[in-house]
Formats: C-alpha cells, structure tokens, sequence
C-alpha cells in the first residue's frame, strides 16, 4: 500500500469517549482515497460514490499520528476502487496499528456532474501496475 496522507489527532477532533470521533476519521480517509483517486486517474473531477463496510479497530487519542495508506483494486470504464487503510503510529515499537479499514469507490464526472469515462491511456496504465 501506498502512504497518502498523515494526521496528528488533535483536542478537536476528540468526541466524548476520549477517542477520535469516528466520523473525523472516515472524513480525513474520504479525502485521501479522493485525492489518490484523482491523482491516479490524472483528474481532479473525481467524487465518491460508495464505501464499503467501515471497520473501527482501535481507538486514537489526542497526540497520536495516524497513516492513511491507498491501494488500487480496479479500474472501470469512469470508476476506480480503493482500498484504504489508517494505522496509528507506534514510536515505541517503531511500527504501526490497523486503526481502520475500507474500501471506496470513486467516479469521474464531467461538469453537469455525470459519470465521465476516464481516459483510455490512464486505465490502460492503471490495469497494466495492477
């Protein structure tokens, strides 16, 4: 998996458990996928359409840094499915923990918003690193 973005947990972003609210956390991945998403297809026109089932594994707290990791699973004709990954960083141990995991499927729209194909060369390229 690729690194696509870290966060430091912050006082704000803590909800009434002490944890980092679950919903901060979908929002930071929701963006990462959005712009390895983008980044991948060679277009800033990529919304998100669907995520999978979201696994909560281990709580964050305030201070704590957390990876967001990306990895391409398919290529469709304006669609591109990611799996995502955030993991707290454990400088002790100099290593990481699955905080969170799913899978998000992102499409390429033009400018009134509708499904958009992406281009050839791009899914060629995608389907040929796959």
């Amino acid at each position: 998996m690729q690194l696509i973005s870290t966060k430091i947990c912050k006082t704000s972003d803590i909800g009434v458990n002490d944890n980092l609210f679950g919903g901060t956390l979908l929002s930071w991945m929701d963006e990462a996928g959005g712009s390895f998403a983008s980044t991948n297809c060679c277009t800033p026109n990529m919304i998100t359409l669907k995520i999978d089932e979201v696994l909560f594994k281990e709580p964050v707290k305030v201070k704590e840094h957390i990876k967001i990791y990306g990895k391409i699973i398919s290529i469709g004709k304006s669609s591109i499915k990611i799996r995502v990954e955030a993991r707290r960083v454990d400088f002790e141990n100099k290593g990481e923990v699955l905080v969170c995991s799913t899978q998000m499927l992102f499409v390429r729209i033009d400018e009134n918003g509708n499904a958009t194909p992406i281009d050839e060369h791009v899914r060629i390229n995608i389907v040929k690193s796959l």
